[in-house]
């Protein structure tokens, strides 16, 4: 009898780690997808800011937003959204090599991501490396989509 409330309690107690365990990951999860939201917001924010002409007020907020993103690629360093992200905030503040890092990162995951191939040309057109652009736009050629348009125009001004 004693080995059998023993055993009971033994089971009780690794129930309770394990459910502790899973909430705390499930808790994690939600954290780093609640910084990749908060920095798109961000980058959306400081997108808005630079069209106005206000590109200090908008760098402020593409280095908060690389700061969340750094976060959460800590947590899913994997994710091509995250990269684009972190390539775009970087090459917002004039990092060039650091921001072409990550937007290859995010390619070598997703080849096709519409967001880091028009990102990486406009990196490719600022870096005075316009062949390169071309082969982001060739990427982009049958998305139908706003990136291809967007970088093909400045690969045309350029």
């Amino acid at each position: 009898m004693k080995k059998k409330i023993i055993y009971i309690i033994f089971f009780c107690i690794l129930s309770k780690l394990a459910m502790a365990a899973a909430t705390d990951s499930s808790s994690s999860s939600d954290d780093y997808l609640n910084q990749y939201k908060s920095a798109k917001n961000l980058v959306n924010r400081g997108k808005k800011l630079e069209s106005k002409g206000k590109m200090k007020k908008a760098l402020k907020l593409y280095n908060s937003a690389y700061e969340k993103l750094v976060e959460a690629n800590k947590k899913d360093n994997r994710n091509p959204d995250i990269l684009n992200y972190l390539g775009f905030t970087l090459r917002k503040a004039g990092k060039y090599d650091q921001a072409e890092k990550y937007y290859l990162q995010g390619l070598k995951i997703k080849p096709d991501h519409n967001g880091i191939n028009e990102y990486l040309g406009e990196l490719y057109v600022k870096t005075k490396r316009i062949n390169k652009a071309k082969e982001r736009l060739a990427v982009l050629k049958d998305c139908n989509c706003e990136e291809y348009q967007e970088l093909k125009e400045l690969i045309n001004n350029n």
